[in-house]
C-alpha cells in the first residue's frame, strides 16, 4: 500500500486544501508544502525499499476494479519508473516553495499543484492501460487551469492550445488501447494488464497500426519534432513554477510512454518506425538548438533548449542499445533538474526585472553574484559539462546511439555544440560587462526562501554528475530488459 499512499497523498492534500478558509493563504501554502513533503518521504521510502539488481516491478499492489471487464488498480515501480516518480514528487514541494508569492488565489493554486502531482505519479505507476489511460488524461484538468489562470497575457490562447493538442493525441493512444484490448479478448480473457498485453500474439500490420496511436500521444507529450509547436508558448506564458512542473516532469510522459508502451508492447511496430523516428529526433535536436541560438527572450530560449534536449532521450530510447535506454533515463532525470532550476532562475529575474528580455539585462554579475553563479553552473550542466549532471545521460545516449546507427550519433553531436553556444551566449549577455540598465543596479540578490529551492537541486546536479553510479545500477536491469525484447524480435523476423 505504499506506493498507492504515495500516489493519493497529494490528492488526498488538495481536498484538505478546500476546508481551509480563502483568507488564511499562508495556512494553504503551509498545507500544501507539508503534503508535498510528506509524498516526498514516502517517495524516499520506496526508493529505500527498492531492491537494486531485479528487472521486474516491485513495491505493487493489485485489486479488482471492474472485473468484467477485466479492468484492475495495478500499480508498481521498476528501475524506469522509480526516478521519475521520485523526480516528480521532488520538483512538487520545490515548485510550492517557488511559487509562495502568487497573489491570486494562492489556494486553488496549491490544490491544483497537488492534483497534477497525483495525475503524474499515476502516471508513471500505472500497470492497467485503463488506469494508465485515467491519469494521462487526468494530467491535463490541472495543468490547463494552472497555464489558464496564472500565467502572461497570452494564457488562455496557451492553454488551449496545450489543451486540445494533448487531448487529441490521447484520444489517438485510447483507440489504440482498445485496439489491444479488441485482440486479447479475442484471443483469451479481456484485460488491460501491461503484462499481459505484453504478451499478446500480434501481427506485424496490427502493431504497426496500433504503435501509430500511441505514438501520436508519446510524440505531442515530450514534445518531438513537429509536434512540438504548442509547447514555446505553454512554456513562455505560464507562471515559472508551474512550467517547472511542465518542463520538468510532465514532459517525460511522453518518453515514459515510448520506453514503457511502444516498445515493449509493440516491439515490431517500434523497430518498423525507428528510421522515421531517429530522423525526427534528431531534426528535432538540431532545429530547436537553431531556434534557441535566435531567441532574445531568456525565457523562450530555455523552452526550446528543452525540446532540443527532449530530442536526446527519445534518440537513446529508439537506439534500442541498453546504453541509450539507459541515457534516455538518466537524461529525463537529469533534464528535470537542470530545466526545472533554470525555469525557477528565470521567473525569479522575471520577478525582479518585469521582462525576460535578454536585451535588458546585461552586468548582472555585479548585482547579483549569487544568483549568476548558480545560473552558470545550470547552463553548464544544460550544455553537457563533464562532472555535472547532464553530460553523463547525453554521453550514454550518443554512446548507445553510435552502437545502433552512426549517423544520427554524430548529427546528434551538433546539439551539443550549439547548445554551449546558445547558452553561453545568453549567459554572456546577461551578465558581463558593465550594467546596462540603471534600475537593475539595485536588485536583490537570492533570498533564504530562493536559496532552498535552488539548493537541492544544484545538490543534485553535482552529486549525480559526480556519482552516476546508484542511479544507473537500479535503471539498468530494467533498461536491458527493454533492449532485449526488441532484440528477441528482430532475431525472430526473417
Amino acid at each position: 500500500m505504499l506506493l498507492t499512499a504515495t500516489i493519493f497523498t497529494p490528492l488526498a492534500g488538495a481536498l484538505v486544501l478546500l476546508a481551509v478558509p480563502r483568507r488564511a493563504a499562508n495556512l494553504a501554502r503551509l498545507v500544501a508544502l507539508a503534503v508535498s513533503l510528506v509524498t516526498l518521504g514516502l517517495a524516499v521510502a520506496l526508493a529505500a525499499a527498492f531492491q537494486t539488481g531485479r528487472a521486474g516491478f516491485q513495491l505493487g499492489w493489485t485489486a479488482d476494479w471492474v472485473a468484467s471487464l477485466g479492468i484492475r488498480y495495478r500499480v508498481g515501480l521498476d528501475g524506469i519508473s522509480l526516478p521519475l516518480l521520485l523526480l516528480t514528487a521532488l520538483l512538487t514541494p520545490l515548485a510550492l516553495l517557488g511559487a509562495w508569492r502568487v497573489p491570486q488565489r494562492p489556494r486553488a493554486y496549491a490544490a491544483l499543484v497537488l492534483a497534477l502531482e497525483t495525475a503524474l505519479l499515476g502516471v508513471f505507476s500505472a500497470l492497467d492501460l485503463f488506469l494508465f489511460y485515467i491519469f494521462w488524461e487526468a494530467v491535463l484538468i490541472p495543468a490547463y487551469f494552472l497555464i489558464g489562470l496564472w500565467g502572461g497575457e497570452r494564457r488562455v490562447y496557451a492553454a488551449v492550445k496545450f489543451f486540445l493538442y494533448t487531448l487529441l493525441g490521447g484520444l489517438l493512444m485510447l483507440v489504440s488501447i482498445l485496439g489491444l484490448y479488441y485482440l486479447q479478448h479475442r484471443a483469451g480473457d479481456p484485460s488491460f494488464d501491461f503484462e499481459v498485453l505484453r504478451d499478446l500474439a500480434k501481427s506485424d500490420n496490427a502493431e504497426r497500426w496500433l504503435f501509430a496511436g500511441f505514438f501520436a500521444a508519446f510524440a505531442i507529450k515530450t514534445p518531438l519534432f513537429p509536434f512540438h509547436t504548442w509547447l514555446p508558448d505553454a512554456y513562455t506564458e505560464a507562471h515559472p513554477t508551474t512550467t517547472v512542473l511542465l518542463a520538468g516532469v510532465m514532459s517525460k510522459m511522453g518518453v515514459y510512454g515510448f520506453i514503457r508502451y511502444t516498445v515493449q508492447l509493440l516491439p515490431e511496430g517500434a523497430r518498423a518506425a525507428e528510421p522515421v523516428v531517429l530522423t525526427l529526433a534528431v531534426t528535432g535536436i538540431l532545429y530547436a538548438a537553431l531556434v534557441a541560438v535566435a531567441q532574445r527572450d531568456f525565457k523562450r530560449l530555455v523552452a526550446y533548449s528543452s525540446v532540443s534536449h527532449m530530442g536526446f532521450m527519445v534518440l537513446g530510447t529508439f537506439a534500442f542499445t541498453v546504453q541509450g535506454i539507459q541515457g534516455g533515463v538518466f537524461s529525463m532525470v537529469a533534464h528535470g533538474l537542470v530545466i526545472g532550476g533554470l525555469f525557477f532562475l528565470t521567473g525569479m529575474l522575471a520577478e525582479r526585472t518585469a521582462t525576460s528580455r535578454i536585451a535588458d539585462y546585461g552586468g548582472l554579475q555585479r548585482v547579483v553574484p549569487r544568483l549568476g553563479g548558480v545560473l552558470l553552473v545550470l547552463l553548464l550542466a544544460s550544455a553537457a559539462l563533464p562532472g555535472l549532471v547532464g553530460f553523463v545521460g547525453e554521453f550514454l545516449v550518443l554512446l548507445g546511439a553510435f552502437l545502433n546507427n552512426r549517423l544520427t550519433a554524430v548529427l546528434a553531436v551538433g546539439g551539443v555544440v550549439l547548445a554551449a553556444v546558445y547558452l553561453l551566449w545568453a549567459y554572456q549577455r546577461m551578465f558581463h560587462g558593465e550594467v546596462t540598465s540603471e534600475r537593475n543596479r539595485a536588485l536583490a540578490d537570492l533570498t533564504p526562501r530562493e536559496w532552498a529551492v535552488l539548493l537541492p537541486i544544484l545538490a543534485l546536479v553535482v552529486a549525480l554528475g559526480i556519482f552516476p553510479g546508484p542511479l544507473l545500477d537500479r535503471v539498468e536491469p530494467a533498461a536491458r530488459q527493454v533492449a532485449e525484447r526488441v532484440a528477441t524480435v528482430q532475431a525472430t523476423t526473417p
